[in-house]
């Protein structure tokens, strides 16, 4: 499968409901977006833990109401044209993935790896419960203590262990965790650890590539999904 890593986002503001819905209209199998907890509890879509990269605001998401997170411009940085785009709510997503003509696999990486966000898994697994969308969510993290947390608090959602390069335990960590997969570089699928991933029947879940030749490789090689920011080009492709 592809899936939209952040959305379609070499073409829009990355983790923006407008990088969303593009990929969406593009035709890809699903979507990749980052999850933050804010000061107030709230379960806010952006990939850094400080807002300075992606927005024309500064300082610790983490620090901000929402009611002021959602003043900040998110779309600027990436092109003037998109000045009117915001942080979303994990919550706005998953109204819109109800919506009809939307199927799509969304796959939320909790990034608790910085800062620990005390009861955030918790908080998405209600919301998931909430919109019945269980069926269409993988949860991800690269904090192997939320994705066993998660394990224990449900035992069927599917999950994925985020990992970097090659890690030499990442099969048996994501064993002993619950993991369903691991989400890895392509060079972890090309090292004997990723071979004896595939050859043991666990699915790999690649990112970020956005050239077609290293995608289609990479499927031919056993992998179940390939992340990327150019969706739309590699489903023209896929097809």
């Amino acid at each position: 499968m592809i899936f939209a890593h952040r959305g379609l986002s070499g073409r829009f503001p990355e983790n923006t409901m407008l990088a969303f819905e593009a990929a969406r209209k593009a035709g890809v199998h699903g979507i990749e977006l980052d999850v933050q907890l804010s000061k107030d509890g709230e379960l806010v879509i952006i990939h850094d833990e400080k807002i300075n990269r992606t927005t024309d605001g500064t300082g610790f998401i983490r620090d901000f109401k929402y009611k002021d997170i959602v003043q900040f411009d998110a779309g600027s940085w990436f092109n003037t044209e998109f000045n009117h785009a915001r942080i979303p709510r994990l919550e706005e997503v998953f109204q819109w993935a109800k919506e009809e003509n939307n199927e799509l696999v969304i796959n939320v990486e909790l990034k608790n790896d910085v800062f620990r966000y005390d009861g955030m898994e918790e908080k998405v697994l209600t919301l998931i419960e909430q919109y019945g969308l269980r069926d269409r969510i993988i949860l991800s993290s690269f904090n192997p203590e939320s994705v066993k947390r998660i394990r224990t608090l449900d035992n069927e959602i599917n999950t994925g262990y985020l990992i970097l390069g090659i890690h030499a335990n990442a099969i048996k960590v994501a064993q002993n965790i619950g993991a369903d997969a691991i989400h890895c570089q392509k060079e972890f699928v090309q090292s004997i650890h990723g071979i004896q991933a595939i050859e043991n029947k666990i699915p790999l879940r690649t990112y970020t590539i956005n050239r077609w030749s290293d995608a289609q490789s990479l499927l031919n090689q056993g992998v179940e999904v390939v992340m990327t920011d150019f969706c739309d080009e590699f489903v023209s492709n896929y097809q």
